[in-house]
């Protein structure tokens, strides 16, 4: 009760003066609302960071090709080709780790429909594993090519949002027929839509068909050990004559002679693919998964211990780490500095509070002088400085998530809500009015009840 009757006393000393009671609140309102806005704007971002990676495939691990050197000089990445459908079969079934496992061969070239043409951003051969490892599990009409499309290398594809948009605006695409460098293609179904990725690339603008077409339909190319499939065939526009159109009439398997068949029992290698793109079975398995793709790769390719790897292994989990990394830097620079105009508000209801002090120094005086103790005037102090602060608080929060949603309808920047924010601001609040409201108070409480009655 002595708490409450403290609290009201408190209250009615604040209410003389409101417009000063506003004004001393001013920098724990702004204070407490750019915390909010920064933490709720941080937030948004940690999401739409993770969001966007999700998009481009959890957990996903890319395999390339090694380099090729000859006489000193390295030509790169992808300048040998070493991998290969089998490899990818080898590593689904020995990989522990790997969730799942699709071999892709690249083209870029004119998709054209009708009177209708597009350059899509991707044109990948794959199996249907692809849209395990994308997490693309589901599609917005049609169904998915089969593993038997694959091995027939049927000229059946799945198309990306945004080229369906651009080859047939509002008619479905499924069974009608587009052309690939003069390769006609049936529409079997359409991919649910994704987006653009953090790197702002449209990944809606895709076509996927089985890699056995792409590499030997459209690419045109012929069995190949050393050269990219990707290399000038496929980025060129020439049209393909109709002897290139189909593999009868393309080696499947390059010529042995008698001594090589003795020399090497093995099977060739008798197709190659770009690039090998799996997925892990969780994030934590990553590093697992890396260490079994490359022990399954190095004895699939004879690799002696000491010697170099033919392949290269990316994941995305540095990435992630850098961009998260970045992102939760600058929010903590930006709370940083909300946190520095939380401790000038306190500093300015501190100089208030003593003003308060002097000027109700015959106040303090007549409660002692009728009965208050030391402690009485000490809590009613710290409670008027502890009030003023929550109140200054419960403004900033207000404030802090108008201005967050502000910048969101304006700047069309993603935010996140964040109770955890409001409940630390409430804390901090509290936190502020005990510390900078304690050294006014306990001058108040230090008063001499004589010498503040004489005080004019």
């Amino acid at each position: 009760m002595r708490i409450l009757r403290t609290l009201r006393t408190a209250l009615q000393a604040l209410m003389r003066n409101p417009m000063r009671a506003l004004l001393t609140t001013l920098g724990i309102v702004i204070g407490v609302g750019a915390v909010i806005a920064m933490m709720e704007i941080g937030k948004g971002s940690s999401a739409a960071i993770q969001k966007s990676i999700a998009s481009m495939g959890a957990n996903t691990i890319l395999v390339l090709p090694g380099s090729a050197a000859s006489g000193g000089i390295t030509f790169g990445a992808g300048s040998v080709m070493t991998l290969t459908p089998m490899d990818a079969d080898a590593i689904q079934r020995e990989c522990p780790s790997v969730r799942s496992v699709a071999p892709i061969v690249r083209a870029r070239s004119q998709v054209v429909y009708g009177n209708r043409n597009w350059i899509p951003a991707s044109i990948f051969g794959t199996t249907s594993a692809f849209l395990e490892v994308r997490d693309w599990k589901e599609l917005a009409e049609g169904d998915v090519f089969t593993d038997r499309d694959v091995l027939n290398a049927n000229k059946v594809c799945l198309l990306g949002k945004t080229l369906v948009r651009e080859l047939f605006l509002d008619e479905s695409p499924i069974g009608k027929e587009i052309r690939i460098k003069n390769v006609s293609f049936r529409v079997v179904g359409v991919l649910s839509e994704k987006g653009a990725n953090m790197m702002g690339v449209d990944q809606d603008d895709i076509l996927l068909a089985p890699w056995t077409t792409i590499k030997y339909r459209v690419t045109g190319s012929p069995v190949v050990t050393s050269v990219q499939s990707t290399g000038s065939d496929a980025t060129s526009s020439s049209v393909n004559t109709l002897s290139k159109l189909y593999p009868g009439s393309v080696a499947l398997y390059p010529a042995r002679s008698d001594i090589q068949a003795a020399d090497q029992p093995l099977p060739i290698r008798f197709a190659n693919v770009d690039q090998l793109l799996m997925a892990a079975v969780s994030t934590e398995e990553i590093s697992n998964a890396i260490d079994q793709i490359t022990d399954t790769l190095r004895s699939r390719h004879r690799i002696r211990e000491g010697e170099a790897d033919d392949f290269n292994i990316r994941n995305m989990t540095e990435m992630t780490k850098t961009l998260t990394g970045t992102a939760s830097l600058m929010t903590n620079l930006l709370l940083f500095v909300a946190l520095i105009s939380l401790v000038v508000g306190g500093v300015g209801i501190m100089n208030i509070m003593l003003v308060s002090v002097t000027e109700r120094t015959r106040e303090i005086g007549l409660r002692m002088a009728v009965g208050a103790r030391s402690r009485d005037i000490l809590r009613q102090f710290l409670i008027e400085a502890v009030v003023l602060c929550v109140a200054g608080g419960a403004i900033g929060i207000l404030l802090g998530r108008g201005g967050s949603y502000v910048v969101q309808l304006i700047l069309k920047w993603p935010i996140g809500y964040s109770p955890e924010a409001i409940a630390a601001s409430v804390l901090v609040s509290v936190g502020v009015g005990v510390i900078f409201g304690y050294y006014p108070a306990w001058r108040a409480s230090k008063l001499d009840p004589i010498e503040a009655l004489r005080y004019e």
